[in-house]
């Protein structure tokens, strides 16, 4: 299956920023009903919540901890043009500042039965992303995730136990894996059973963070789709003139993460800075939004503005994801910047 070019990407993601009231608060301008929905309070040390529509509504998980799901009066609903949301604070505190990124799949899904774990999974095969939700068995598995090509990242949280968030991304081997809630280098680990995924299934190992036997588990699968989302590697220069890293695209967003050493996960998007963006948020940390390293986001890519060791250190390898606000091609090209 070969994806067809995306012409308005702000259809399948949009980073909307919003200041909570502390009671009930509808909150517009995603421009579609999101599935996913991943918050991070920006002036205030709240954990990021992670909401979807498969778990369903007030149902959290926290990518900078090994925490269980926890019921919570954040996302109440998802909405034709947004989300509604309670009262909690780590959601919606009152005069808190938040970044919420929006993703579209396929409603609450339907059941799968392409692996040896049965999974519910809510698939948009335009956008190339889908939410997987199955229930583990501790025995090497294959879960279906309904893309129909073969995802170039997934991420893995285990609901129900304390248990760290897996990260596979096709640029390091199979046979290796990221944490999401940490500064981890990529390490070997059985997670996968050592296996990239085909174009129907993702394979699964005897970890309980991926495949607790009887536990909850939720995975997150993303494709490349052309003009909307890349998932690439590239290596640093030490320079504060950076590295170029070519996506095909202008960003909307994109995380970074060092794969040789120690680095924290890099969270940047349009809505909060644009030109040598600096203002950054860390999927592993809970920490409010800071000025730090800082990046370019250009009319085909992304360029490194800073010789950190997080971002661009010499010779230092790096994965990313990102996803478009314009494509180089299409009826709304991007321009020059």
């Amino acid at each position: 299956m070969a994806y067809t070019t995306i012409k308005k990407p702000s259809d399948y993601f949009n980073t909307v920023l919003y200041t909570g009231n502390g009671s009930t608060n509808a909150i517009t301008g995603v421009g579609f009903q999101p599935d996913w929905i991943w918050q991070k309070a920006r002036n205030q040390t709240y954990d990021h919540r992670l909401f979807d529509a498969v778990r369903g509504t007030t149902k959290a998980i926290y990518s900078n901890t090994t925490g269980a799901e926890g019921t919570e009066s954040g996302v109440t609903s998802f909405d034709s043009d947004g989300f509604s949301l309670g009262s909690n604070a780590g959601s919606n505190g009152n005069t808190v500042t938040y970044a919420s990124w929006n993703w579209l799949a396929n409603g609450a899904g339907s059941a799968n039965t392409d692996g040896s774990i049965s999974s519910t999974v809510s698939a948009n095969t335009t956008s190339g992303f889908s939410i997987v939700s199955y229930t583990g068995t501790g025995a090497n598995a294959t879960v279906g995730h309904g893309l129909g090509v073969a995802p170039k990242m997934i991420i893995i949280k285990n609901t129900d136990i304390s248990a760290n968030w897996l990260v596979y991304h096709d640029s390091i081997p199979a046979t290796n894996t990221l944490i999401l809630n940490t500064t981890d280098a990529s390490a070997s680990d059985a997670a996968y059973n050592n296996t990239d995924p085909t174009s129907s299934v993702f394979s699964l190992g005897v970890t309980g963070s991926g495949n607790g036997s009887g536990n909850n588990l939720i995975a997150y699968c993303f494709a490349d789709v052309q003009g909307y989302s890349k998932f690439g590697s590239y290596v640093g220069n030490g320079n504060a003139d950076g590295t170029f890293v070519y996506t095909g695209f202008s960003p909307a967003f994109v995380i970074n993460k060092r794969t040789d050493s120690i680095g924290n996960w890099n969270m940047r998007d349009i809505k909060r800075d644009i030109n040598e963006n600096t203002n950054n948020l860390y999927s592993n940390l809970n920490n409010a939004e800071a000025s730090g390293q800082g990046i370019d986001f250009l009319s085909n890519g992304f360029k490194q503005r800073n010789n950190g060791g997080d971002n661009n250190g010499s010779g230092a390898s790096y994965i990313y994801m990102a996803f478009a606000s314009e494509p180089l091609v299409g009826d709304n090209p991007a321009t020059a910047r």
